[in-house]
């Protein structure tokens, strides 16, 4: 069964997320939980946070199965 990659945007970032990479660690809820929602869909809320820290939770992702990229833009901070 494929598993499409989930993809979410502000004008500062754009956010994939790779299900069947996730080793399910839960560092991004557990730290980040205003942003990475375990209960609610859409489950990523970039909103939530500043793009920058946003960047930070993701960088710590064990698995990588959360990415980010730079839009047009620059980050606040």
């Amino acid at each position: 069964m494929e598993t499409l990659t989930n993809v979410f945007s502000n004008e500062n970032i754009t956010v994939t997320f790779e299900p069947c990479v996730c080793i399910h660690a839960e560092n991004c809820a557990k730290e980040l939980s205003e942003v990475f929602r375990t209960s609610i869909i859409p489950w990523i809320n970039l909103d939530a946070s500043k793009s920058k820290r946003i960047i930070e939770q993701i960088n710590r992702c064990p698995s990588g199965a959360l990415q980010y990229k730079l839009n047009t833009k620059k980050v606040s901070a």
